[in-house]
C-alpha cells in the first residue's frame, strides 16, 4: 500500500484513530472581489469535537473515493506544482475533489461543469452527480497549507483553496441543499470577518486572502505551517 493509499484510508472509515493526521481540503469562495470582497463562512456546532462553535470555511477530510472521481479538467499547473511540494503527488486530485465535495455538502453550492459521469458516482458523490455536473477545479488556487498541532482531538494536513464566486454554478445565496454541519451560512465582508469567533489558523488565512487581493492570483508561493511535531515550522512552498 502506497503513502497516498495509507493516508486516504485514514479518512471516512469506522474504527480509525480520529487523532491520526488526515489529509483535508478547504474551499474559500470569494465574492465581489473588485467592490466589497466577501467570503462564505458558517458556524460549527457547539458539540463538535473539532473547533466547536467556531466560524470556518467549508471543508473537511479527504475520503478514499475522492481520488477516483472524474474531474472536468486538471488542476491549474501552478497549483498542481505547489501542491506536490513536500507531499505525495498522487494526492493532488483527491485533495481538489474533496474540497469540491465538501463545498457541495456543507453549502449546496456547485463547483462543477456540465457533464456525464462515465460510471455511477460513488457514495458521497451521488447527490452532486445528480445535478448533471462533473467536479470542476478550474479557477481553484492553492493558497495555504497547515498541519494541526499535536494533542488536538482531530488533526489535519489541510490545504486551502481560493476560488472566485463566478466559478460557482447557480444562486450564490441558495443554501437549501446544504447539510447541517455548518449553521449561519452567510457571506462575510472580508473587512469584518475577524470580528467573528474564528480559529487562529482561519485568521491567518484571511490575512493571506486579503494580501492576495493586492498581489493577484495565482500566488507565487504558498504559506505552510508545519506542526507535524511539537516544534512548529514555517516556510513558503514555491
Amino acid at each position: 500500500m502506497g503513502q497516498a493509499d495509507a493516508r486516504l484510508r485514514s479518512g471516512g472509515l469506522s474504527g480509525v484513530d480520529k487523532s491520526a493526521l488526515r489529509d483535508a481540503a478547504t474551499v474559500i469562495v470569494l465574492r465581489d472581489k473588485a467592490t466589497t470582497p466577501s467570503v462564505l463562512m458558517g458556524q460549527r456546532g457547539a458539540g463538535a469535537a473539532f473547533m466547536p462553535s467556531k466560524y470556518v470555511f467549508p471543508g473537511g477530510a479527504v475520503d478514499r473515493v475522492d481520488g477516483i472521481v472524474p474531474l472536468a479538467c486538471p488542476l491549474t499547473p501552478a497549483s498542481a506544482a505547489q501542491l506536490t511540494r513536500q507531499a505525495d503527488p498522487t494526492l493532488a486530485p483527491a485533495l481538489v475533489a474533496a474540497g469540491i465535495r465538501e463545498l457541495w455538502e456543507e453549502t449546496g453550492l456547485i463547483l462543477g461543469a456540465p457533464g456525464t459521469w462515465p460510471d455511477p458516482a460513488p457514495r458521497g458523490w451521488r447527490g452532486f452527480a445528480e445535478t448533471g455536473h462533473l467536479p470542476n477545479p478550474a479557477g481553484l488556487h492553492f493558497i495555504f497549507r497547515a498541519i494541526t498541532p499535536p494533542g488536538r482531538p482531530r488533526r489535519f494536513d489541510a490545504r486551502f483553496f481560493l476560488v472566485e464566486a463566478e466559478k460557482v454554478i447557480g444562486d450564490l445565496d441558495d443554501f437549501s441543499r446544504a447539510e447541517d454541519e455548518l449553521s449561519h451560512l452567510h457571506w462575510v465582508p472580508l473587512a469584518q470577518a475577524r470580528a467573528l469567533d474564528l480559529p487562529f489558523i482561519t485568521e491567518v488565512v484571511l490575512a493571506e486572502v486579503a494580501g492576495l487581493l493586492h498581489s493577484g492570483l495565482p500566488p507565487e508561493s504558498v504559506p505552510f505551517f508545519d506542526n507535524t511535531t511539537e516544534r512548529s515550522a514555517y516556510e513558503r512552498l514555491r
